[in-house]
């Protein structure tokens, strides 16, 4: 089979005129970034209430779950059995592209395109994201330096720069070295950029107006009082939002087989809410009789964190989930080493299934159909096939076999008719748990009911800081847990479905403008670092401007 890049640069594209002509958007309402993408104002809406489907996934792992692949397959696959279909995705990261993933644009003859364009640049909106990030950084660094009329205390400023790049090296860094007019040396550190709160408000915000105020309410530090300091108080919130004017617009581009597709917003899953923005998502909804959306990682991060908070800042309450599962990814989490995943190993396979059970189980408690899609690969065996089947239906949960990375929307017309009968029953959609709990009792049903925890224990520190946001009137707070993907646990190690450990806090950070709490679990970093081998070590471009390795 050819390369991801093979087949999308071999693909044969619909102008963006096209595209939009068949969502009912004439050229005139189109702000075109070259012949394959444009922006929608803000105001676009057409005449449609759609269905939503949300994908997750089973606990990832090295040997592939291929959800966003499932989440485009089944937007061409429901495009095959006759359905107008829409697919709305978050923007990939320059740094897990040239540090691991090396793309996340689908896979095979799954895929938005243009592929390059969409892992790349695409239209500058996380650029955007990190420049009024680290313009409000200036801002607060400035104010200190000329006088601090705030009391602000700079061992107690919390905001820090961002990046779009894996740089493990800037996780802790002084600023101000090399004498007074430098400026006041100061402890800080770098996150990622799509682990900006401002990434998050991009996504949560409903226009201009709601992104304004968000801004303007996260908190950047602490007074020596103890007091808190916001954004609104330093300045400079219009300018931010002039660097976020096109950057709220949602992208439209297309998948391979000419379905429109939304692509906009990028919140990781394991560190922020891990969803596209609800922007595109409610206007998808007006413009399509079907919207694919996507949570990231697997149900207990992406998913859970759109039916806790994402439903509840805008209503959207999904007609079906599907939960994509490979027998390659639950033979690791049978104890099967990844250099052994395309042997067969039913027994292995066996105990995987108990990682697959209680990601099924997380979406039904929420009250919506689901439906698991075995993302099928070229070494699965009949046997492993059939092993998933007859224990899906032991269970009673619908089922359907995906090859849509290898035969695109024909190979997932089983798939998205099963969907559409999963949309036609009720929803009885209920959150896990009531915002205005207190915050460990939120975090306890999180951890209990969500990843399987026996209980929670929290450091010294996440206690002092329960305590000050509790005080603070902040305790009404949705909870946002970074974790690790790597496990239902907290322990990347840890595969299957862990019983008999507890969930460890180590701090709780608050992000005010997007309306949530942050609970950092085990060792979970917001930069991550780059592997032994990046991806970028093996990409280039060719003199005639083709571009190879990005998968």
């Amino acid at each position: 089979m050819k390369t991801d890049i093979e087949i999308a640069q071999e693909a044969k594209l619909l102008s963006i005129e096209k595209i939009a002509a068949k969502i009912g958007i004439a050229e005139s309402n189109l702000e075109k970034y070259g012949p394959y993408k444009a922006k929608l104002s803000l105001e676009t809406k057409g005449k449609k209430s759609g269905k939503l489907i949300l994908v997750t996934a089973i606990t990832p792992t090295p040997a592939g779950e291929g959800k966003t692949c499932t989440a485009i397959g089944l937007t061409q696959g429901l495009g095959e059995i006759g359905k107008e279909s829409m697919v709305c995705l978050r923007e990939p990261a320059l740094g897990p592209t040239f540090g691991i993933k090396g793309g996340a644009a689908g896979g095979g003859y799954a895929q938005v395109v243009p592929m390059e364009d969409i892992n790349l640049h695409f239209t500058g909106d996380i650029h955007a994201i990190t420049a009024a990030h680290n313009l409000l950084a200036d801002l607060i660094d400035n104010h200190i330096h000329f006088g601090n009329k705030l009391n602000l205390d700079p061992a107690e400023v919390t905001w820090p720069l961002v990046m779009d790049m894996n740089y493990r090296h800037l996780r802790n860094i002084v600023l101000g070295l090399g004498g007074k007019v430098d400026g006041r040396p100061r402890q800080t550190n770098f996150d990622i950029t799509v682990a900006s709160e401002i990434m998050a408000i991009l996504c949560l915000a409903k226009d201009i107006e709601d992104l304004k105020e968000r801004l303007s309410r996260m908190i950047i530090g602490y007074t020596y009082e103890g007091d808190p300091v916001t954004a609104g108080q330093i300045g400079g919130i219009g300018a931010m939002a002039i660097l976020l004017k096109d950057a709220i617009k949602p992208n439209l581009v297309q998948t391979l087989e000419g379905q429109p597709a939304f692509i906009h917003g990028g919140p990781f899953a394991n560190i922020a809410h891990g969803n596209n923005s609800i922007i595109a998502t409610k206007m998808a909804l007006t413009l399509s009789d079907y919207v694919v959306t996507e949570g990231g990682f697997g149900s207990d991060l992406g998913a859970e964190k759109f039916m806790d908070i994402v439903a509840g800042y805008s209503g959207l309450k999904p007609n079906a989930v599907v939960v994509v599962a490979t027998a390659r990814a639950l033979k690791m989490h049978g104890g099967v080493a990844r250099d052994k995943v395309s042997e067969e190993n039913v027994e292995a396979l066996g105990v995987g299934l108990a990682n697959l059970d209680k990601h099924v189980l997380n979406m039904e408690s929420y009250g919506v159909p689901v439906v698991v899609a075995i993302n099928r690969f070229p070494s699965d065996t009949d046997a492993e096939l059939a092993l998933i089947r007859s224990h899906l239906e032991k269970k009673g949960v619908r089922y359907a076999l995906s090859e849509v990375v290898a035969k695109g929307g024909k190979g997932g017309q089983d798939l998205a008719q099963k969907v559409v009968e999963a949309t036609e029953e009720p929803s009885n959609f209920t959150p896990l748990y009531d915002w205005n709990l207190p915050i460990k009792e939120k975090m306890e049903i999180i951890a209990t009911k969500i990843y399987g925890a026996d209980g929670v224990s929290y450091s010294k520190k996440a206690e002092d800081q329960i305590s000050r946001y509790t005080k603070l009137g902040y305790d009404k707070l949705p909870l946002c847990v970074a974790k690790t993907q790597s496990s239902l646990s907290d322990d990347p190690t840890k595969k299957g479905a862990p019983k008999g450990w507890t969930l460890e806090v180590r701090e709780v950070r608050i992000s005010r403008g997007a309306g949530f709490l942050v609970p950092l679990t085990g060792t979970m970093m917001t930069m991550p670092g780059l592997p032994k081998e990046p991806a970028a070590l093996n990409m280039d471009i060719t003199k005639d401007g083709s571009i190879t390795g990005l998968f």
